[in-house]
């Protein structure tokens, strides 16, 4: 079940206790709107250092992926 929150004058909003706590939303924590067709996202961004060592178990498969993207720049700066 959703949790409700009110928009005050100044367009701002308290995000729910229960809310903030399960995502780790902490003060000076960021957090992007994202479009739907459903409706408005709220997505909690993580900092590098909270990413360092998320996809280590993925290392090879990133590195490949990292070096293709770096290829494929190179090569429409070229262009």
């Amino acid at each position: 079940m959703g949790q409700v929150a009110t928009v005050t004058s100044k367009s701002m909003v308290t995000i729910p206790a229960r809310i903030r706590s399960k995502y780790g939303i902490t003060e000076g924590s960021k957090v992007e709107f994202v479009e739907a067709e459903d409706g408005i996202h709220l997505i909690p961004l993580k900092t590098l250092r909270e990413l360092r060592g998320a996809f280590k178990s993925h290392d090879k498969a990133v590195r490949k992926a990292i070096g293709e993207l770096e290829r494929e720049h190179r090569e429409e700066a070229r262009s």
